[in-house]
């Protein structure tokens, strides 16, 4: 669900421009004012008082996936500037190179000011970048760094170039990867160790890496939604206050707890991404105020806390000497509300278990 308004209610956002501020930075972007450096600063000043990716568009015409290279290069150029680089290399990244930085996002800040430098030097482009950090990051991956190479982005290149070519019988693909990973050594034993490759055409055959697999969630209700469990009713007002406030952590929903606490998966159906404070309770269905058709089973009632104002379209928690109780109230009531049901979940159902388990006799 989207929001084209800004996001001013967000509690990791900064206090809001004040309208004289925000005219200037939209009018920097606008305008095109100074360097790439300052736009990216003004982008993501705007977002962090709030503004989304499509409002930065409507106003200043700098799309989406503009603003996401200036940003992520705005912070990596802070970074290198931080750990320290040659004035020659501040000032060619101030210039322009917010596609190369933004290449250099995955690096540590060390390696990014290291690759920041021999980018320069070697006058690299976006493309020369991808591979110079797809080696490093592969180098800084293995558990002891090869004899004869270091940790030297050029020397990344190096072993990157030594290892494919040694596996290669075709010489001119070969004498390609030789020719390269020499032109990037920086050390004298990496220079020595791709040399021998000149005279030494032994093709040294390696098993491949296993494919990863890896998925995507398309939807939103693929990724479950972990809910705290107040407990099995009867319960108290005390235990329903007891379970804290859960915060999950995006993008994949994870959620943090201390001490004692127990914890359900539910899809995230809408009604429970529009809940501020969710939370379920185990009750029986013959304790509910409406009759369930079917056996009397064990459910799972998903409340949120934070609903508190009466509609007379919901269902309610209330308390009743010293019990929680659930009800549909058709005028306003005067008890105190304690949350609003948003919905009753069922336990799947099999109709033979066991016959589920042998997959041989779903077939026949």
């Amino acid at each position: 669900m989207t929001d084209s308004s800004p996001e001013m209610s967000k509690p990791n956002a900064e206090p809001a421009l004040s309208p004289q501020e925000t005219e200037d930075l939209i009018r920097l972007l606008r305008r095109k004012e100074g360097n790439w450096v300052g736009w990216g600063m003004a982008c993501q000043r705007l977002q962090k008082a709030g503004y989304n990716s499509q409002q930065i568009f409507e106003e200043t015409g700098f799309e989406q996936i503009q603003q996401n290279q200036i940003v992520v290069g705005y912070q990596v150029y802070n970074s290198i500037i931080a750990v320290g680089v040659s004035e020659p290399t501040q000032e060619h990244f101030n210039r322009k190179g917010s596609d190369i930085l933004y290449e250099l996002r995955i690096l540590s800040q060390e390696e990014r000011a290291k690759a920041a430098e021999f980018i320069v030097s070697k006058n690299l482009d976006v493309d020369e970048t991808h591979e110079l950090v797809k080696a490093m990051k592969d180098l800084s991956r293995l558990a002891k760094i090869p004899e004869a190479f270091s940790t030297h982005p050029g020397d990344a290149v190096a072993y990157q170039c030594w290892k494919l070519a040694r596996q290669k019988s075709d010489l001119q693909e070969r004498s390609r990867l030789i020719a390269r990973g020499l032109s990037f050594a920086h050390t004298v034993t990496a220079r020595k160790q791709v040399e021998q490759l000149l005279t030494d055409f032994t093709v040294t055959s390696t098993r491949p890496a296993p494919t990863l697999s890896v998925y995507r969630l398309e939807s939103a209700e693929e990724l479950p939604r972990i809910l705290p469990v107040v407990g099995r009713m009867p319960l108290t007002v005390e235990d329903l206050q007891a379970v804290p406030l859960i915060e999950p952590e995006e993008p994949f929903g994870i959620v943090k707890s201390s001490g004692n606490a127990a914890w359900v998966p539910v899809p995230s159906w809408q009604v429970l991404l529009r809940a501020e404070d969710p939370v379920t309770i185990l009750w029986h269905s013959d304790d509910l105020p409406i009759n369930l058709p079917g056996k009397a089973e064990e459910v799972l009632v998903l409340v949120d806390r934070a609903a508190r104002q009466w509609d007379p379209n919901g269902y309610f928690l209330w308390e009743e000497n010293g019990k929680l109780k659930m009800q549909w109230f058709e005028q306003e009531p005067e008890v105190k509300i304690l949350g609003q049901v948003l919905l009753v979940l069922r336990p799947k159902k099999f109709f033979d278990e066991d016959f589920t388990k042998e997959m041989w006799q779903m077939d026949e």
